[in-house]
């Protein structure tokens, strides 16, 4: 039986574990980490951390700013990662008007309105019309609200400063995978398209009924793709070969 490759799962902003659950069900069998996004107030600093903490080779997996977290650490250990899966994320850099759109949300949560920033400002735009969708966003506040003010501002402020990763993702040699909700509007398709373009012999999925969480959104289309990745990055194999959306 072909040795299964450690996997390392990187959450989004103000997710936690719960964003893979599904996932992590049919994972049984192969060792999962769950990285933690919400260390450092820089990417790089938190690339670090989950650097520190990892197998000594793995497959890594990002979703959001998970996904900018995974691409950091792809700059900064390219020889640890055997396998690289960027799901619902962005490799530019954050735009000035980006940037500067967080500053009052961070003042707000600073003066207690973390729970009104994420109904208001975020949690609308996260997923697809679906009837899970209510059950979802209530997930998304309970794991919002689990981690807490503090960690909203440090990982906002991490988002401010990312580095633009298009060059880090030329380089990429290992088998990829690039994956989104065909209905995200914070991350969109063009993103996706683009990572795919720029990464060699990479895989691009887009999932039919989803947003920007397909992993809750969509989780068996979700599950299929990861398991065609996994197999490769045990396998060893070079990449995936030309695009292949699927309609989840």
């Amino acid at each position: 039986m072909t040795n299964r490759t450690p996997l390392v799962l990187l959450p989004g902003m103000m997710c936690d574990a719960r964003l893979f659950a599904p996932q992590m069900a049919g994972l049984a069998n192969r060792s999962v980490t769950l990285g933690t996004v919400a260390g450092a107030d820089s990417v790089p600093g938190i690339a670090e951390e989950v650097l520190a903490a990892a197998p000594a080779r793995f497959a890594l997996a990002g979703l959001s700013m998970g996904g900018i977290v995974a691409m950091e650490m792809m700059a900064q250990a390219p020889e640890r990662i055997a396998g690289l899966c960027l799901m619902d994320t962005n490799p530019l850099a954050e735009t000035e008007a980006v940037a500067a759109r967080r500053a009052p949300q961070i003042e707000s949560v600073q003066a207690g309105g973390l729970r009104a920033v994420m109904r208001d400002e975020m949690k609308p735009n996260y997923l697809a019309d679906g009837p899970n969708r209510g059950a979802i966003l209530d997930l998304c506040m309970t794991m919002a609200e689990g981690l807490g003010p503090e960690v909203f501002v440090a990982q906002s402020r991490a988002l401010q400063t990312r580095l633009d990763r298009c060059e880090t993702l030329r380089g990429v040699a290992v088998p990829s995978l690039v994956l989104c909700g065909e209905d995200d509007a914070l991350c969109p398709l063009k993103r996706h398209t683009l990572m795919h373009e720029l990464i060699p012999d990479s895989r691009l999925v887009v999932i039919a009924g989803a947003g920007h969480l397909p992993t809750l959104e969509q989780p068996e289309a979700v599950d299929a793709a990861l398991t065609e990745w996994l197999r490769a990055v045990d396998a060893g194999e070079g990449g995936h070969g030309d695009a292949h959306p699927t309609d989840g």
